[in-house]
């Protein structure tokens, strides 16, 4: 019996990380200010179009067995238990649940923004369409009521066939305690 595994965490299946895909086949969302549509909106990617998120269902008990799932292209997105939403914004990724806490509205017709105090970009938000309501990307925290969004752990490795692009790994953010 080694000494040190009474101090070691055990392994969770929900602490497993689920790869989403390449960061080439994610549309940078943000860039263009113009751009005041949906995430779920097709834009250009590259030389294809995509819608500008991806949505995957992930289960708890078995992230392995996860999968993309299609992006609604409107409120009728059924049941989102387990759903995460990714897409990048600025050149950054951000991997949120799919469904508002609030109102388990899908968030992919959700429109993000940049959460500034005189001008100085703090944050990055997204509101929830149907009331409203909007969510920090970063912390979960909702602009009114006690609701928080969950955020999960983004990160990204290098691609195993192509020097030149990573791939994108996704798994649901620890508790800690």
């Amino acid at each position: 019996m080694n000494f040190l595994s009474a101090f070691r965490a055990p392994t969770r299946l929900e602490a497993q990380w689920f790869k989403v895909g390449l960061v080439s086949s994610f549309p940078d969302l943000g860039i263009d200010e113009e751009d005041t549509h949906t995430l779920a909106h097709t834009r250009t990617c590259n030389t294809d179009t995509a819608p500008g998120c991806k949505v995957f269902h992930i289960p708890k008990d078995d992230p392995s067995s996860g999968n993309e799932v299609p992006v609604p292209e409107n409120e009728a997105a059924g049941d989102m238990t387990d759903q995460v939403l990714v897409f990048k914004r600025k050149g950054t990724f951000h991997a949120i649940d799919h469904q508002c806490p609030h109102s388990s509205f899908p968030l992919s017709q959700g429109l993000p923004f940049d959460i500034e105090d005189f001008g100085i970009v703090l944050s990055a938000g997204i509101t929830c369409p149907k009331h409203g309501w909007s969510f920090d990307l970063f912390s979960g925290r909702a602009d009114r009521g006690n609701y928080k969004l969950k955020v999960w752990e983004v990160q990204l490795r290098d691609a195993a066939n192509d020097a030149s692009d990573k791939e994108v790994w996704v798994r649901r953010k620890q508790r800690i305690g």
